[in-house]
């Protein structure tokens, strides 16, 4: 007997964060109960009723034996909604979770998976592509000067679920970019492998259409990309560089407007390096401030690596006129305060877009050639975004009310 006593009791007390709303709720029903009582009691002495009302109130029997038959009956149903409510975890919203013990909540997500457009090169590709598993579609736009049969090698050797890859634009377009020593350079001469041209950084780019004997030809954006970016949930840029990866797609004016009027929350992987020749000198203020300048609008999110790099690693980044990517306290516009929470957060902005820093990269051994002796090559330890983290990082935000 005692043992069911404590199972009941141990039951019954997850509803000690409910007492004072079930009381103000009972102390309701009972009112409005009364209310009515009296407002059918005025309508029965005062209009003549049908026959069956007669029953259905029960009138054949003494007013004391109503009371105590629609008593037991309210007490009844009340027993039974209040044990089958403590078969519910309640958490109040307004208490910070402890670490007394453990909670583990059950759920079914109802909401369908989410929708993803992404305006990357093919190697940032390839690092989201594990994200395609958490999304329904996950739709990747093409750099409008790289050459469309490399993502369609690319999707027929890995396959990844539910990965498409769509061409912005029926037709190649070249990207011109001036830098900071006042020359002009098509991005795909490979600006960040030239050592000359290390010190400096992009101060423009241009889109010029291709040419045809008739003269130029418009650059006319791809259905499959205008329906993509229309019915995305997410919009990733990036990861990838900057000038050669993200903003291209950013200087076609239809594709830029559709980005601008998507509903999407607007996604930015920040590089974990700086570029030399593109991006030297930047910070995470620089590279935002590149996308509101050539794409008119400025990331809801930047994720920005936040893991210590190895010593020896960062020493040979230096050694290639690169530096990491980090945020200074500098760069801060302003700390808002979150309002949809009811635990206080506090967020950083940038160019205005929520700065995001976590862990999201790792080193990896690759093996590097040298120009001088084709035939040498030696190992190093670089650092790249891992597809785990990233990926979770996004999700991450994507369940954020």
């Amino acid at each position: 007997m005692l043992d069911v006593m404590r199972v009941i009791f141990k039951r019954l007390s997850s509803l000690a964060h409910l007492s004072r709303p079930l009381a103000l709720t009972s102390v309701g029903v009972v009112l409005f109960a009364l209310g009515l009582a009296y407002f059918f009691i005025a309508l029965y002495r005062t209009v003549e009723m049908p026959g069956f009302v007669y029953y259905l109130t029960l009138q054949f029997l003494p007013r004391w034996s109503r009371g105590i038959l629609l008593m037991g009956l309210g007490l009844a149903t009340l027993v039974i909604g209040i044990w089958q409510l403590s078969g519910v975890a309640v958490i109040p919203l307004s208490t910070a979770p402890t670490n007394t013990g453990e909670l583990v909540v059950g759920f079914q997500s109802t909401a369908a998976p989410p929708r993803i457009a992404v305006l990357s090169g093919g190697p940032g590709m390839l690092i989201l592509a594990s994200l395609g598993r958490h999304a329904s579609s996950m739709t990747c736009i093409t750099p409008v000067q790289d050459p469309v049969e490399y993502y369609y090698r690319a999707s027929s050797l890995f396959r990844f679920e539910n990965v498409y890859y769509v061409a912005p634009t029926g037709s190649m377009a070249q990207v011109e970019v001036e830098l900071s020593n006042g020359q002009r350079y098509d991005i795909r001469q490979g600006l960040a492998h030239n050592q000359e041209l290390a010190p400096y950084h992009v101060v423009g780019m241009r889109l010029i259409p291709p040419q045809t004997a008739e003269g130029t030809q418009p650059l006319l954006v791809t259905r499959h990309t205008l329906d993509a970016l229309a019915e995305a949930d997410a919009i990733i840029l990036g990861p990838g560089s900057l000038f050669e990866s993200i903003l291209p797609n950013l200087l076609i004016p239809e594709l830029r407007e559709a980005i601008k009027a998507s509903r999407a929350r607007k996604i930015y992987v920040c590089n974990l390096m700086t570029e030399p020749g593109l991006t030297t000198g930047f910070g995470v203020a620089e590279h935002l401030s590149q996308i509101r300048t050539y794409g008119g609008f400025s990331p809801d999110y930047v994720l920005v690596n936040a893991q210590r790099i190895e010593p020896e690693v960062q020493q040979m980044y230096l050694a290639a006129h690169q530096s990491p990517v980090y945020l200074s306290p500098e760069e801060y516009e302003e700390t808002s305060v979150s309002a949809t929470d009811r635990v206080t957060r506090r967020q950083i902005l940038v160019e205005g877009a929520v700065v995001i820093e976590a862990d999201l990269a790792s080193s990896q051994l690759q093996l590097t050639a040298s120009l001088d002796r084709p035939g040498e090559g030696r190992t190093v330890r670089v650092l790249r975004h891992d597809p785990d983290k990233l990926a979770a990082a996004i999700l991450e935000i994507l369940r954020r009310g």
